[in-house]
């Protein structure tokens, strides 16, 4: 492992960049201004096959979402990414090293080649699609930023929120959107910040303050970590949006497509109603569609550097998006997490694949 970082770092070492910025359990605010990233040939998709596993930077401390559970394995909607991605590769969903990532060290992780992957609730900005240099895969959770407070605190909504105190993580989007909305309805508050997560979610639960801000997800993940979990209520109040997708790091086209076109192929599979069940009763199907889709027809794979049936391996494997949200968030999990804007654009959501032709 430490030779293929070495080798890593030699290849780039004639390239300078600097990235600058740390992170909540979504968002990051960077500066723009003085963040300057130089293109950066690689080749990540050929060391990852070379080295036969995926490494992949979560967070690890997310239920629903990245988390290690009692008996240590991962589990959570990005971990899914991951073990996707795997088997799109390897036909193997657990060919993948798992590093967990805080909020200063994840896109730097990505940059330097510490990770393949960054699988870890990441908003989808204009920044860190330019300056900070990321290449974003296709948005696997529509989310947005609220506030969590107390039951029996009387807060219903942000004008309730006068003068109280406010826990959230600080040099985040979270942080500044909270500033931005504030200011924007004019309502003095008392910002209690901290570099870590944990720490800022902690201070919650002690009482030092009189709600938290994090993105909608997070506080419901997180609510349920809490000592009284139905003491806690999640304001209606959205104060951003926040678009949730893998990333990688710019300079390679090719491992681009291959993370972009594993979601598609999660969403797509969900469109055709091929599951990790049902996969098998397709296998002769005469849809061309489908076909193609499963890498009975056609070269679609070979043309992202994958074999034919790429897609087939992730839906046998993974499943498709909707077994993947039920399993980590859905309705018979403790988050019960309602899917919303994360259903197919055919039930009202947002999600839509390109077509596989």
């Amino acid at each position: 492992m430490l030779v293929r970082k070495l080798a890593f770092l030699l290849a780039i070492a004639p390239f300078i960049f600097t990235i600058a910025g740390c992170e909540g359990d979504s968002g990051t605010t960077e500066n723009t201004a003085t963040n300057t990233v130089q293109q950066v040939t690689r080749n990540i998709a050929g060391k990852v096959k070379t080295s036969g596993q995926l490494i992949c930077g979560v967070s690890g401390e997310l239920p629903g979402f990245s988390f290690v559970g009692t008996e240590g394995q991962y589990n959570g909607i990005d971990v899914d990414i991951c073990r996707a991605v795997a088997a799109a590769l390897f036909d193997n969903p657990d060919a993948v090293e798992y590093r967990n990532l805080n909020a200063k060290e994840r896109f730097t992780a990505l940059q330097t080649g510490e990770v393949d992957l960054l699988s870890r609730n990441t908003s989808w900005t204009l920044s860190r699609d330019t300056s900070v240099g990321l290449n974003f895969a296709p948005v696997v959770f529509y989310d947005g930023q609220a506030i969590m407070v107390r039951k029996n605190s009387g807060i219903k909504s942000l004008a309730d929120l006068k003068d109280k105190a406010i826990c959230a993580q600080t040099g985040t989007t979270t942080e500044q959107n909270l500033a931005d909305q504030m200011r924007k309805r004019s309502i003095s508050y008392k910002p209690v910040v901290f570099e870590d997560i944990n720490i800022t979610f902690a201070t919650y639960a002690e009482g030092r303050c009189d709600g938290v801000t994090a993105d909608r997800s997070a506080l419901v993940s997180r609510r349920t970590t809490l000592p009284k979990p139905d003491d806690n209520i999640i304001l209606d109040d959205l104060l951003s949006s926040e678009p949730l997708a893998p990333a990688v790091a710019q300079g390679d086209p090719q491992w681009n497509n291959v993370v972009k076109w594993v979601v598609y192929s999660l969403i797509k599979a969900e469109e055709l109603g091929i599951n990790s069940q049902n996969i098998g009763q397709f296998a002769n199907s005469n849809d061309p569609e489908i076909r193609r889709f499963l890498g009975t027809e056609g070269n679609l794979g070979e043309g992202i550097g994958l074999t034919n049936d790429f897609a087939a391996r992730i839906v046998k494997h993974v499943g498709n998006y909707g077994e993947i949200y039920d399993r980590n968030l859905g309705t018979n999990t403790k988050l019960n997490l309602p899917r919303g804007q994360n259903q197919l654009y055919t039930k009202g959501g947002l999600l839509y694949s390109p077509p596989f032709r």
